[in-house]
């Protein structure tokens, strides 16, 4: 709808130019939500000042006044609404999408301005559990739309790799280690040694004492024997995390953890003592966040190790230094919330500009309906299970209603998958929610198996009409399911802008559910394939547009499109 917006603001500039500037008529033509309102729409409520008339009176006067044979023109009290001819919407919607393709909805705004979007931020030797998805798949589907949208995008997996953590894996390792059953269990064995350790811990001090002379050993003292574990623990678990990333199209550009700004540290603490930001309290160095209404700040414990704060304001100048990044993303939970506050304000006092430009884009939690997650005492619901029991529920639900399907492992792996991306993706991000299966692998109401099935649809519609998409007469696309689901394709483009700009996915599977159901509508309405070939065609371009659409939304939330269910 960009084209007919701008359309809209030039012609009106000729007429109320004096009155306002092309930019404030520009921020003022809006979209109505209903098409009955008009494609475009000019609210007259500013002029009324400059004018001294009644806005209806305006709109009325301009709709008399304004001419042009691009749109219908209606006033309606203080709106002027702006029809856009069918056929030449038809003409120009379709049109752009057959020739764009796998393109259409991409712009330049980003400008190839970098955006590092950092997400999942897995804990070494920790599994990856069912709660991680949701920073996953926001994360994964914000990173691809700044792609799109013409950003130089960073995705970074700021793996914790550090830490207190590390001291306790290594004495839970020194205490009940196995190597044979590690190789063999991966993750799940280091966390099941990390749960040891929670225990016996709770019973006796002394393990504690002990991870806190590991970890300075590795951070303080570079011993050679706290680094090979280090190092052997976060090689299985990458291996881990990778085939769990790969199965859910999730991708990264950097793997730069904790560990790595360990070196960069030392400058940071330089910059704070020189700019007067510590003072001391009980052997430990703190920020005094008062000014800020926020909680102190510990830089340094009373042991001389650092915590993740120092870190991350670290990692923030880093970033700022060799990215020089025009927006810096950190895609974690709303329970971090005061940690990025005390980040963005520790940098604001040390002098940085760009402190507003690291963002904290947070989210809710998730639950399974029927049950809990749990990292700490061993409960947890790990994410590959999760994503193979999606699997295995829907080629039971194939065997079941299509048994004859072809490559139906696949397709239940699309599908499978798809559910819980759209779940994940349709629910704002901000909100906490229950994952029910029954519910998001249902064929019916607003799921992913009801998205990726209109898009089987369509090309099944295709398929049986073969005809060649060229040299359209867009006048067979003017009724109005047609011109309905037309106008929903031509904002595309602005529902992508706007999906990134409030850092929220849902938008764009919101959006992407409204054109499935007007698709099914139309397919209900209008009869595709008839004797009439130009007919036919028209409809048939119509129908591999949505198709586009649909596939370019899903690739952008996480969503593979099957052609065949």
């Amino acid at each position: 709808m960009k084209q007919f917006k701008e359309e809209v603001s030039l012609l009106l500039e000729k007429h109320v130019g004096e009155m306002m500037d092309l930019q404030e008529i520009r921020e003022s033509v809006e979209v109505p939500k209903y098409a009955e309102k008009g494609d475009v729409a000019f609210p007259c409520f500013k002029l009324a000042k400059s004018m001294r008339k009644n806005p209806a009176m305006i709109a009325k006067e301009l709709s008399e006044t304004i001419t042009d044979d691009r749109f219908d023109i209606v006033a309606e009290n203080a709106y002027l609404n702006f029809f856009v001819k069918k056929e030449r919407l038809a003409e120009i919607v379709v049109g752009s999408i057959l020739e764009e393709g796998e393109a259409y909805g991409a712009t330049n705004v980003g400008e190839n301005k970098t955006m590092i979007v950092e997400y999942s931020s897995a804990n070494i030797s920790k599994e990856l559990h069912f709660g991680h998805i949701r920073g996953i798949m926001i994360g994964s589907s914000l990173y691809k739309l700044a792609k799109f949208l013409g950003y130089n995008a960073v995705a970074v997996n700021h793996l914790g790799d550090y830490g207190i953590n590390f001291g306790k894996i290594i004495t839970a390792y020194k205490h009940w280690g196995d190597d044979k059953d590690i190789e063999e269990r991966g993750v799940r064995a280091l966390l099941d040694l990390y749960v040891k350790f929670e225990k016996f811990s709770k019973r006796d001090e002394k393990f504690m004492e002990e991870a806190r002379q590991w970890f300075h050993k590795l951070e303080v003292e570079k011993d050679q024997e706290a680094y090979d574990l280090w190092s052997w623990f976060k090689e299985i678990s990458l291996a881990e995390y990778n085939r769990v990333y790969d199965m859910l199209g999730a991708t990264f550009d950097s793997y730069d953890g904790e560990a790595f700004y360990s070196d960069k540290m030392p400058a940071v603490h330089k910059e704070l003592v020189e700019k007067d930001l510590l003072f001391y309290e009980d052997g430990m160095e703190l920020i005094d966040m008062s000014d800020y209404n926020l909680t102190n700040v510990i830089v340094t414990t009373s042991a001389g190790t650092s915590l993740y704060i120092t870190r991350d304001i670290a990692c923030a100048i880093y970033r700022k230094n060799h990215y020089d990044f025009y927006k810096n993303l950190y895609v974690v939970g709303s329970e971090q919330r005061l940690h990025f506050q005390q980040l963005r304000a520790i940098l604001h006092k040390m002098g940085r500009q760009w402190w507003d430009d690291c963002v904290h884009v947070d989210h809710g939690l998730i639950m399974l309906k029927d049950g809990k997650l749990s990292s700490r005492e061993g409960g947890v619901i790990f994410l590959e299970d999760v994503i193979q029991m999606a699997v295995q529920k829907t080629l039971e639900l194939i065997d079941q209603k299509n048994p004859g399907l072809e490559d139906k492992e696949e397709v239940a792996r699309q599908v499978g998958l798809g559910a819980i991306a759209y779940k994940e993706l349709s629910t704002s991000r901000i909100k906490d929610y229950i994952f029910d299966w029954d519910e998001a692998l249902s064929f019916e109401g607003e799921t992913g198996p009801y998205l990726q099935y209109a898009n089987v649809r369509a090309h099944s519609l295709l398929e049986r009409g073969e005809a060649d998409l060229k040299d359209i007469d867009y006048s067979h696309l003017t009724e109005e399911a047609s011109s309905l689901l037309i106008r929903e394709l031509s904002s595309f483009d602005e529902v992508l802008e706007t999906a990134l700009e409030k850092h929220e996915p849902a938008i764009l599977s919101r959006y992407l559910m409204g054109v499935a159901k007007l698709f099914n509508r139309f397919y209900q309405q209008v009869s595709v394939i008839t004797e009439d070939e130009e007919a036919t065609r028209a409809k048939l371009a119509l129908v591999k547009a949505v198709s586009q659409v649909l596939e370019n939304g899903m690739k952008l939330i996480n969503m593979e499109a099957p052609k065949k269910m």
